[in-house]
């Protein structure tokens, strides 16, 4: 099979990185699950409602606005700052925690889920949750699968959590948020919903569908101002949904939420349980650039128009690059100032290697080597289209934030005059 770099044959799809699946698989042993030091710990039981008085008003711009500089200030800007000072110690701005591995949608592409898999362990989390409390994360993700299969451990975990100062991020495809489930969330704490959204009708190859979840969508976006999350629609980008794309664009400029974009990205390495491996039809072939060069400029333009985009517009304009495998080497801080926590409480640098044997060492127990990651990272960055490690790796440029800073300190720092 051939690498990002060497797509010669029309119709080629499947790039797996022989040089990156070779470091990540053949290099050391996975290390076993994290095991409960005598009695196992336990999540508190949420009392719900635990905060009635949130469904008696709603927040206007301002206070929504307000609210959320707030919380954002303590749980990224503050975390960021005692990285800079603590540069030779694991000061994780974010944590992935895979909570699931199961999921129940199959979306062609994707290669990052094994119903096989059992969920995460009340023990586990609590664990995971007070280490990075004592390493100083605060800004949780919690991943699958499709966290919402067991969505009163979700609710545990986002209460325990956000109790604690936690900036609670969610990922799911929104089958499984029913206004129950929102609403158990919302008055956890949960800080931001990430709505994976493919296609506008469901199909097969892209089951992750507006249609079949619009009510809910609905009532996820009514009760943000009442909670105080906020949301975005999450959006992979491959070569049968480029229409879908632009729709669900103008979707999220009609409910005024956020969009974010990806490239379909292949795998880095085998993955058995991957059933879509061959003649798949979502991979991005060289027949398809053209077309999907037309979608990023018209990306480009929305964003340029004001429609609100997670994506940095440099970002979007290098989804050209990315899909021709033409992605130059980038500085990337996973494992060192992000990472992910298996279900089993092991670790890993980021959401591509979850499948690796390499030792990374467990909770409580980290063994991230530096050298090894840099090294690594020469090959693997040029096949991964990661937003938020993009944005962390550009926070930590010291030139980029001297300039930043400049530019801030000229505007006598009157609002955020720029993107770091």
């Amino acid at each position: 099979m051939s690498t990002l770099h060497q797509v010669e044959p029309e119709g080629e799809t499947y790039r797996l990185n022989p040089e990156i699946h070779d470091q990540l698989m053949g290099s050391s042993s996975r290390p076993g699950p994290l095991q409960p030091k005598g009695q196992p710990l336990t999540l508190p039981e949420p009392e719900f409602p635990a905060h009635p008085e949130l469904l008696e008003r709603r927040m206007t711009d301002e206070e929504f606005h307000k609210f959320n500089r707030g919380r954002a200030l303590r749980a990224w800007a503050v975390p960021y700052l005692q990285s800079r000072w603590h540069r030779k110690q694991l000061r994780p701005i974010v944590a992935y925690l895979f909570t699931e591995y199961k999921c129940n949608l199959d979306c062609h592409y994707c290669w990052a889920y094994n119903n096989k898999v059992k969920g995460m362990t009340e023990d586990t989390a609590r664990r995971s949750i007070d280490w990075l409390e004592d390493i100083g994360c605060r800004v949780l993700a919690l991943m699958g699968g499709e966290p919402l299969l067991r969505w009163p451990f979700v609710h545990k975990v986002t209460a325990y959590a956000a109790s604690k100062g936690f900036f609670v991020y969610l990922a799911t495809n929104g089958r499984l948020m029913r206004p129950k489930v929102i609403d158990r969330l919302g008055d956890a704490g949960v800080s931001v919903i990430n709505l994976a959204i493919d296609s506008v009708e469901e199909r097969p190859e892209l089951p992750k569908a507006f249609k079949p979840i619009e009510e809910n969508f609905e009532y996820m976006v009514k009760m943000q101002r009442h909670y105080g999350y906020s949301s975005f629609i999450n959006i992979n980008v491959t070569r049968i949904n480029i229409e879908d794309a632009m729709e669900l664009t103008e979707i999220g400029k009609r409910y005024n939420i956020a969009t974010d974009y990806h490239i379909n990205e292949t795998p880095m390495m085998e993955q058995e349980h991957f059933k879509h491996q061959d003649e798949n039809s979502t991979f991005i072939t060289p027949d398809d650039y053209g077309r999907i060069d037309d979608l990023v400029d018209w990306l480009v333009a929305k964003h340029d128009a004001g429609y609100k985009m997670a994506n940095p517009r440099e970002q979007i304009l290098n989804m050209k690059n990315m899909m021709r495998g033409k992605i130059e080497p980038w500085s990337c801080r996973a494992g060192q100032n992000t990472l992910i926590i298996r279900e089993d409480g092991t670790l890993a640098p980021c959401f591509p290697t979850y499948g690796a044997t390499r030792d990374w060492g467990r909770v409580e127990e980290p063994k991230f080597d530096l050298v090894q990651l840099d090294e690594m990272k020469e090959s693997c960055t040029t096949s991964c289209f990661s937003t938020l490690n993009s944005i962390v790796g550009h926070c930590y440029d010291d030139i980029r934030i001297i300039k930043w800073m400049a530019k801030q300190a000229k505007n006598r720092f009157r609002g955020v005059t720029g993107s770091m």
